[in-house]
């Protein structure tokens, strides 16, 4: 996970001295890599959507028929209160992401944000169960879940490595706040005030100085939240970049850039009258003038995992509604 690098599995040796070459098609080839490595989950961590007792149900049926399977179930508090259940062991996130083989999330992509950023360091796999709608992130209905969480028991998924950033804030020499981000690092001038100017540095030479609303510093997975809306482009997950999206610039200049992943982008606060730094819309810290925000991609990748058949290209036709009348 960490430290791997996209496209390399193929390089591994064959499992069990297989006679035969990998397939070359990528579901083939995740199909057979996955039956290769015969990776069993005996301990899944469940998590729901925080406030939403109505999990309960699914939540505990999804627990049961786990059990059947042999599997250890595991849950967190927020999940057990909600539930009302004391029968499987409750542990704190850290503990579930040092045990748990697996993490299903039950919720939305917005839960799933938010287990991703906690369970990063711990690389335990993720699956996401929608309640609703379907997600860019979670993609399994509740009425196919249990057919859906079985093939998955049995080997048949796809994995697919996301990336996450890492933002260091400085005031001064001294660093105030360290997050990771899922989405994006979002640099805003507040609810107060009418632009921020700020400069962009990249791995230590300097950009730009900007005039605008503010600034979006998105993985691929962030490309289709807030920096979309910002005209920002739709960047497929698999590649490793950032893009740097102006969120209306003074000078229309001012364009999307995508630059690797392995750069260190640094914005410094020149002045704003109420400026911001907001890490997934999940937490924020506030700025002052020569404050200096650090960001670069997180030494450690979440995998997801995917019924099979999965298509991203399919999920945006869906989510963004393409090619309706």
């Amino acid at each position: 996970m960490g430290g791997k690098v996209p496209g390399k599995a193929h390089r591994q040796p064959l499992p069990g001295g297989h006679p035969l070459g990998p397939p070359t098609h990528a579901l083939a080839f995740s199909l057979w890599f996955n039956a290769g490595m015969k990776k069993s989950f005996k301990s899944i961590a469940l998590i729901g959507k925080y406030k939403s007792p109505e999990i309960a149900g699914p939540l505990l049926e999804l627990a049961r028929y786990l059990e059947e399977r042999g599997v250890q179930v595991m849950i967190d508090p927020l999940t057990a209160s909600h539930i009302g259940e004391r029968r499987y062991p409750i542990l704190a996130l850290e503990e579930l992401g040092a045990r748990a083989d697996l993490a299903i999330v039950m919720g939305g992509d917005g839960t799933m944000l938010n287990i991703a950023r906690t369970l990063a360091p711990f690389e335990v796999a993720l699956v996401g169960v929608n309640q609703g709608r379907l997600g860019f992130l979670t993609d399994i209905s509740l009425d196919t879940m249990l057919e859906t969480i079985g093939g998955i028991l049995e080997g048949n998924y796809v994995t697919e490595d996301r990336m996450l950033l890492e933002a260091d804030v400085y005031s001064g020499p001294e660093t105030v706040f360290n997050v990771l981000a899922f989405n994006d690092v979002v640099v805003s001038k507040g609810v107060r005030g009418s632009m921020i100017e700020f400069e962009i540095h990249i791995d230590g030479e300097p950009i730009y100085t900007q005039r605008s609303d503010g600034l979006i510093v998105a993985t691929p997975t962030g490309s289709t939240a807030y920096a979309l809306s910002a005209g920002g482009p739709i960047v497929h997950p698999a590649l490793r970049v950032m893009s740097l999206v102006p969120v209306c610039p003074h000078t229309l200049s001012n364009r999307p850039i995508v630059i690797s992943s392995d750069s260190t982008v640094e914005i410094v606060v020149h002045s704003a009258d109420d400026p911001r730094a907001h890490f997934d819309s999940h937490s924020h810290v506030e700025l002052r003038e020569g404050d200096r925000i650090r960001i670069r991609r997180y030494a450690h990748d979440i995998s997801l995992l995917h019924p099979v058949g999965h298509s991203y290209y399919a999920m945006l036709r869906q989510k963004l509604k393409w090619n309706r009348e």
